[in-house]
């Protein structure tokens, strides 16, 4: 969790399969050439695309160049590019194909050739999961996961499984093929600038980590809010919803950096091995507990930005009858010394009142007895919110005294927005994971038993709700912030959502 080091990525090739995917032609192709702009991508450095397309190296290049002109967060530098350009190179092919992988070992020998890669390759899965398994083992068959001539490492993109019982399956059959320490899970989350500020944030300030506990906050919230629907993507959302494709994997791990433990280092284990320990802490849901912890939603036609738009179920690809929630709510307990009687309150939605992804920690009201002679009828209690998208801030809400004579509290904020630093280059969110896996450093990415351990977590609410149907979907309009139940939820414990205007 520390800045990024001043050494580029080790030397490699960046073998991308899926090649001329959405996420390797608007994330990973202008990532790297953000890493080379900042100085951190390897002279001695390749790219092989592989995809099903009958392309030669000049076609893909073409197509790389193409992709970076319409996709990249900074202007391309056409002499910077030039002397990567010929570095790009692609393979053709199925991937259930074994000469495919011939090919690709070709190609691996061809760049450690004429580049200087040292035999070093990083697989980036930029694929459907589907396709995860046939090209891990179409790599382990093809010898391409041995280490003797450099290192090989595997990036996979989530969805890790389904369920509980889908994602041990997977860890299971890639453990067969190749090393836990070569695997790298990746969350695009876990890239962003506060959420790596989040441990630092604890453990550097020592006025926080006294208090960060059971017994002077009151309970923490997770927000993931967006306004976008679907975005032409219903045939995925059918499979996933939005507890398989935020709540499990994006905000439990935000949860973790909130709760864990200080690590012994700030090695990659040390930090994985503390977020582990929350979610094997989170306590299990009993089906009663589902029926009353957790509701879900799906969102109905409305208006964001003074714009009609549709619901959920008349989107391309959704069923007219699809009990699939685009809003999920839990309320879960964390069973440790730290955290035991405090709620974590988590959420996430599409087609709400704004974008919006924060996480607030909200401590105890202070006593009452002290004011209540100057006729102050409530205070409410100290916040601090840590926002990430779309804004990047830190905020403190505290009390004042107005000026004059009489005892009046003014709510103030306490501010801090990564705009003060002057502003970073813009950015894909990507580079930092992307540079990460080329030194070796694991720390932001999905261990194999904090995979499981989320899905425990998540599997016995998928199950409930996949046995009870939802009988009053859709329950929310577009640009609220979701259905009601969510907001009973919490007030039945004598709380409210800290939503933002």
């Amino acid at each position: 969790m520390t800045a990024l080091p001043d050494r580029p990525g080790d030397p490699c090739a960046f073998v991308i399969f899926g090649a001329m995917g959405d996420l390797a032609r608007r994330k990973l192709l202008p990532s790297l050439y953000n890493l080379r702009l900042n100085g951190l991508l390897p002279r001695e450095f390749a790219i092989v695309g592989v995809s099903r397309r009958a392309l030669d190296d000049a076609a893909y290049r073409d197509a790389v160049t193409g992709a970076l002109r319409t996709f990249a967060t900074r202007p391309v530098d056409d002499a910077v590019w030039s002397e990567y350009a010929e570095r790009v190179h692609h393979v053709q092919g199925d991937f259930e194909d074994p000469a495919t992988y011939e090919r690709i070992g070709a190609a691996l020998a061809h760049a450690a050739q004429k580049h200087g890669t040292a035999g070093n390759a990083l697989f980036y899965l930029a694929t459907p999961p589907g396709e995860f398994c046939h090209i891990v083992r179409g790599l382990g068959a093809a010898g391409l996961l041995g280490e003797s001539a450099g290192w090989r490492r595997v990036v996979i993109e989530k969805p890790f499984g389904r369920d509980l019982e889908s994602a041990v399956a997977l860890n299971r059959e890639l453990a067969s093929i190749v090393r836990e320490e070569q695997i790298y899970r990746i969350d695009h989350y876990l890239g962003k600038e506060t959420v790596q500020n989040l441990m630092v944030f604890r453990f550097a300030n020592g006025i926080f980590e006294p208090i960060w506990n059971r017994r002077y906050v009151d309970h923490v919230q997770v927000t993931v809010a967006e306004e976008l629907g679907v975005e032409g993507r219903g045939d995925y959302y059918e499979q996933a919803g939005a507890l398989r494709d935020i709540v499990q994997n994006h905000i439990l791990q935000l949860l973790t950096l909130v709760a864990m433990e200080p690590p012994s280092t700030l090695a990659a284990e040390a930090v994985r091995n503390e977020k582990t320990k929350v979610l094997e802490s989170i306590r299990p849901m009993s089906p009663e507990d589902v029926l009353r912890n957790t509701v879900r939603g799906q969102y109905g036609e409305g208006y964001l930005g003074g714009q009609k738009v549709p619901g959920y179920r008349a989107e391309p690809s959704v069923s007219p009858a699809s009990q699939i929630e685009t809003y999920a709510a839990l309320k879960l307990q964390v069973e440790n010394w730290r955290w035991a009687g405090v709620p974590f309150y988590v959420r996430a939605g599409k087609r709400l009142a704004r974008r919006d992804t924060q996480i607030s920690i909200q401590f105890r009201r202070p006593p009452l007895l002290l004011f209540q002679e100057a006729g102050v009828e409530g205070i409410e209690p100290n916040r601090l919110d840590i926002l990430i998208q779309p804004e990047e801030a830190i905020c403190i809400s505290m009390k004042a005294k107005r000026p004059g004579p009489s005892i009046q509290l003014q709510p103030v904020r306490l501010d801090f927005s990564y705009a003060d630093f002057g502003g970073l280059p813009p950015a894909t969110g990507y580079e930092r994971l992307l540079h990460d896996a080329m030194i070796g450093d694991a720390t932001l990415f999905h261990r194999a038993d904090m995979v499981e351990a989320s899905w425990r977590i998540a599997t016995p609410v998928l199950d409930v709700w996949s046995t009870l149907p939802a009988r009053d979907f859709p329950n929310y309009a577009a640009g609220s912030w979701g259905p009601a139940a969510a907001s009973e939820l919490l007030a039945r414990d004598g709380r409210r959502w800290a939503d933002r205007e």
